[in-house]
């Protein structure tokens, strides 16, 4: 599904009105029309037919108007607030107030905090309809709109906001201070940034997308190259599998991973190599745990390292790059611990290898403080993969910062280094270097367990190793991991889930993107 930012769609409506003569008031009904649609769609069942609309002083305002007006019609008892005084509405939510004053409808102009209250502590309706704020929002929210969300918050009532939940900043995600929890979200003409994107995506609800006839005709280009992915988006992304293909054919993928008490990692990574639909795969070790890791491989093979008490050393860089001769991609980072040997083996190889890499875990770790490598790289392909505690060090961002704009870092940081960057968490964000965002809508909290970030790191490797752009692997992994996830989770819930447990369920994943189904 395309993403687009609210200075995007705003654009669209300038030019539907101002280029093509089509009235503000026009779009204002059709949107308040289809709202109205899907609010009956929504709670055709409630017993309760009273609903309460919460209005801003601006065009959101407006769309809540026209649902007040047909929803009186349908039989509902619909009490209207507008936040702020008669005299400060106006355009085309002036024109629709106007219409819904002249039937008679109970409009409360709200002047302050107290009142707004008062309002509140009396029989509170079992639908709020939240239409204070539209996608433009971007300064903090504060005054009498704050406390109406909060209000709005504290009741027990299902809540449906119009154009995406008040204090949601539509072109980012990011939380404008406060910001209303909504059970059901209707958008217009396209879904914005912050429809999809964490946190804000965790407010919406249910998302619906309606058409409110603004014309293709002259219609201004998207610059944002931002999508929601889902199984449509990732099949278009899948590489064929010709049916006389080889082992030869699909790729070899060196995992270089591993150190004392720490095989786990670089096992989960070469298995889910394996997983990814790769022809080969090698696990480069430390020689003090290569043992450990063969027992613990059986299709993936396995190679020893240069290493001091259990971590890699930086002789070990010349053998890495002895044994990429006839590797497609590398993958860096599971388990390989932490010694300033290490920090300068991890530079060196970002600046000698030329086939595409992912780096992970321990890997991003060692990356922190050095960034300035990736741009000297020799790789015309980077998937650095941090959770938000490593994106924390690489960054210096604390977690709350990055979490409360995962978008705008994520987008900013693949930018500034020549990246892709894969942000995990809910919603994934999948970032490249010019620009393009995409994030992820599957996987579930079972994968919030120690192993699920090598099985991805595999799954990636494993993809680029097949030819893949980094952008391309990191979109499909992600997707194909949360995924493999929810099919675990159908026969045995979340809690418990272990690592391994997705292995089985990677091909199963990727069958459904083939037949299209899932």
């Amino acid at each position: 599904m395309r993403l687009c930012t609210a200075t995007e769609v705003m654009a669209l409506d300038q030019q539907a009105i101002e280029g093509l003569g089509l009235p503000g008031v026009v779009l204002m009904e059709t949107a308040g029309r289809h709202c109205s649609e899907q609010f009956a769609a929504k709670f055709s069942d409630n017993v309760d037919k009273s609903v309460l609309i919460v209005a801003g002083k601006g065009n959101n305002g407006g769309d809540g108007y026209v649902m007040a007006r047909i929803l009186a019609e349908q039989g509902w008892y619909v009490k209207t607030l507008v936040l702020g005084p008669e005299n400060e509405i106006c355009g085309d939510a002036k024109v629709m107030l106007q219409v819904v004053q002249k039937m008679g409808l109970s409009v409360n102009f709200i002047a302050d905090v107290t009142n707004l209250r008062q309002q509140f502590t009396d029989d509170v309706p079992s639908i709020i309809v939240d239409a204070i704020f539209g996608t433009g929002l971007k300064s903090a929210v504060c005054g009498l709109q704050l406390e109406a969300i909060n209000l709005i918050n504290r009741a027990t009532s299902n809540v449906f906001s119009v154009d995406i939940p008040s204090g949601v900043d539509g072109s980012t995600g990011r939380i404008c201070g406060a910001a209303v929890q909504a059970n059901i979200t209707v958008t217009f003409d396209h879904a914005k940034i912050g429809h999809g994107s964490q946190p804000g995506a965790n407010y919406v609800g249910d998302l619906k997308v309606v058409d409110i006839g603004i014309p293709l005709v002259g219609r201004p280009d998207f610059t944002s190259k931002v999508n929601l992915l889902d199984l449509k988006e990732v099949k278009l992304l899948l590489p064929q599998r010709p049916m006389n293909g080889h082992k030869g054919n699909f790729g070899h993928l060196l995992v270089v991973a591993g150190s004392t008490g720490k095989t786990g990692a670089a096992a989960l990574a070469g298995n889910s190599g394996v997983r990814s639909g790769c022809g080969l795969v090698t696990v480069a070790a430390p020689a003090a745990v290569h043992a450990i890791i063969e027992v613990k491989l059986t299709e993936a093979m396995s190679h020893e390292l240069d290493d001091q008490d259990g971590l890699l050393v930086f002789s070990a860089a010349e053998q890495i790059l002895k044994l990429l001769s006839e590797k497609q991609a590398i993958a860096i980072g599971p388990g390989l611990g932490q010694s300033a040997g290490l920090e300068t083996l991890i530079a060196s190889l970002i600046k000698s290898v030329t086939v595409p890499m992912v780096i992970d875990a321990d890997g991003l770790n060692l990356l922190a403080g050095q960034l300035d490598c990736l741009q000297n790289s020799s790789s015309d392909s980077i998937v650095l993969t941090p959770h938000p505690g490593e994106m924390a060090r690489l960054t210096g961002f604390t977690v709350a910062e990055i979490e409360a704009d995962r978008y705008n870092i994520a987008k900013e940081f693949a930018s500034q280094y020549g990246v892709v960057l894969v942000l995990k968490g809910a919603r994934t964000i999948v970032a490249a270097p010019d620009g393009s965002v995409n994030i992820n809508t599957s996987g579930n909290d079972g994968l919030a367990s120690g192993g699920s970030g090598d099985v991805l790191t595999g799954l990636i490797g494993g993809l680029l190793a097949q030819g893949l752009t980094g952008f391309a692997a990191a979109s499909i992994a992600v997707w194909l991991h949360g995924r493999a996830a929810e099919l675990v989770a159908k026969h045995q819930g979340t809690a418990g889930m272990a690592a391994s447990d997705l292995f089985s369920q990677l091909p199963v994943a990727r069958h459904e993107l083939v037949k299209g189904a899932c």
